[in-house]
């Protein structure tokens, strides 16, 4: 038998960017088919963990939500078009905040319902403990002042502490700050939470499910010929952020700047440099590896092109351009793509 690896997919936050992952992993999804001549394959079919924040945490959700004979739900051109279609219900605001602008000033910019309507009706009572691979999904826990981890190996583990609704999951992991009220949510033992979204503190979480995966029996939880609590050499890590923000902020325009115009540019570098760092500590991690293993770490960050940056621009005009741009990363690195599909299914 050939190596096999633990196949981690890691999907970064940023909102309606989250377009330009999905986008990606259609592509891929199509390859897997056409690869293995078998149409009704799904991503969950080659990832042994999946790792996300925020958007990439609604992702996650669609990737691995079960559906009918234990098979995936969705196929992920469902979880593109969840962001295509809906994209302007999820950031639909208020009247109120349309007509007084000083309304976001002291309120979220959003109301919750809508998202919390999109979720139901995409998860409705599915749990954390069902999804159909090990996963890792982030939130904080601003009562408690902690990271908090969703983790379905945990919640599958029986300590019903640990498990949730998972589209209360997908509320927490995209609570973001300012955007969206925070997420009041139970665990099934009744823990209550108030969570806002991973992405204060990882936005990128490849190096979180790198952590993760080191404690996970895989060969309980995926397949019995895959390596328990792995290193880095045992792994292939495919992360995938929501495009390359590079605003910048120049010293005459920020000198006087006060709390609501540093808000936005605190928000952006936290975002941006935490994923910078995340990458650089795993390039560092992978570097210390055979050439052969140094190979398995991917870092997929596709220019945004002529998309906004901003997370919450869901405009026709930038809906399309959002698409565009995971088309042309596509498009311009179809060897890297191919590259990847090669490793999903050679580390089956």
């Amino acid at each position: 038998m050939a190596r096999t690896k633990i196949r981690i997919l890691s999907l970064d936050g940023g909102g309606i960017r989250g377009i330009i992952p999905a986008t990606i992993m259609v592509e891929i999804e199509n390859r897997l088919q056409q690869r293995t001549n078998n149409p009704d394959a799904r991503i969950a079919d080659f990832v042994d963990l999946v790792a996300g924040t925020s958007t990439g945490g609604i992702l996650t959700s669609i990737y691995l939500c079960p559906g009918a004979n234990n098979r995936p739900k969705f196929a992920a051109k469902d979880a593109l078009e969840l962001y295509l279609n809906n994209g302007k219900d999820i950031f639909q605001m208020e009247f109120l905040s349309k007509v007084a602008k000083l309304y976001v000033v002291f309120n979220e910019m959003y109301p919750s319902k809508h998202i919390e309507k999109l979720l139901a009706e995409y998860f409705g009572d599915t749990e954390l403990d069902d999804l159909l691979r090990p996963c890792l999904i982030t939130a904080y826990d601003i009562r408690n002042r902690r990271a908090h981890f969703f983790n379905s190996v945990d919640a599958r583990g029986g300590k019903k502490i640990y498990n949730y609704k998972l589209k209360d999951v997908c509320r927490a992991t995209s609570a973001a700050p300012t955007y969206f009220e925070p997420a009041k949510i139970s665990s099934e033992q009744g823990a209550d939470y108030t969570l806002v979204d991973g992405g204060v503190f990882v936005n990128n979480p490849a190096l979180a499910a790198y952590s993760e995966a080191r404690t996970i029996r895989f060969s309980k939880e995926v397949a019995a010929h895959k390596p328990d609590f792995p290193s880095a050499k045992d792994m292939l890590i495919i992360s995938v952020g929501t495009g390359t923000v590079k605003t910048p902020y120049h010293y005459d325009k920020i000198k006087n700047a006060g709390l609501i115009a540093w808000l936005p540019i605190v928000i952006d570098i936290m975002m941006s440099g935490n994923s910078e760092t995340v990458h650089y500590h795993l390039q560092k991690m992978f570097n210390t590896l055979s050439e052969e293993d140094e190979q398995d770490y991917y870092r997929l960050e596709p220019a945004l092109q002529d998309a906004s940056s901003e997370m919450d621009d869901v405009s026709d005009e930038n809906l399309k351009n959002l698409h565009e741009a995971g088309l042309h990363y596509v498009a311009k690195h179809d060897a890297l793509i191919e590259e990847i599909v090669s490793k999903l299914i050679a580390y089956a």
